[in-house]
């Protein structure tokens, strides 16, 4: 399983395009193949950045995703709307406490 954490900081009169951006993307995201979990967070202290979070099968899993048309067409529209470069993490999980 892996974890996909990624940082998008947004102009703020972009802002809103971007939220309408994913909330027309989100459920076709989490329809992909592979994909176990989606959602999204904004900054506690910096209003007009926000995370998002997902969880994939694998990395196979995440780069088909990426090799999408849903992908391409999403991540292109969202760029138009970053006031700096994204930054993306891709996690394993070494520990779970229950």
């Amino acid at each position: 399983m892996i974890t996909r954490i990624v940082r998008m900081s947004f102009t703020p009169e972009k802002k809103d395009d971007f939220l309408e951006i994913f909330h027309g993307a989100k459920k076709k995201i989490r329809a992909m193949e592979g994909c176990q979990y989606l959602s999204l967070h904004r900054d506690y202290h910096h209003v007009n950045v926000y995370y998002t979070l997902s969880k994939w099968d694998s990395q196979e899993a995440l780069d088909q995703y990426r090799d999408s048309d849903l992908f391409k067409t999403t991540w292109e529209a969202t760029r138009k709307c970053f006031n700096e470069k994204a930054q993306a993490y891709s996690l394993k999980q070494e520990v779970e406490l229950n």
